[in-house]
């Protein structure tokens, strides 16, 4: 069974990895998780850390959510006019 561990422990973990606050021994035994994963974590951060800081993501992800808000708009105005062309033919019949 894999153990969950929380997002800010595992910052925390790589961070006194990366900084060499602790070995990597004390980190394990303080927040009980596997070596290679403080190793993991401690590359991720390195490799993933400058999109923490990335202004283009932040650009990307506003125009996904009105894009997002835009579609669920029109699906909205598309369920409307369903609605209302299923009342017209009920009606015709």
């Amino acid at each position: 069974m894999r153990k969950k561990v929380e997002a800010g422990i595992k910052l925390r973990a790589a961070l006194k990895a990366y900084k060499s606050e602790k070995t990597i021994a004390e980190i394990v035994a303080k927040y009980g998780v596997h070596p290679n994963m403080v190793t993991r974590w401690k590359r991720e951060l390195l490799e993933n850390g400058v999109s923490i800081f990335d202004s283009k993501k932040d650009q990307s992800a506003a125009e996904k959510q009105e894009k997002i808000d835009e579609l669920h708009k029109s699906i909205g105005e598309l369920t409307m006019e369903r609605d209302w062309l299923k009342k017209k033919l009920e009606i015709l019949e």
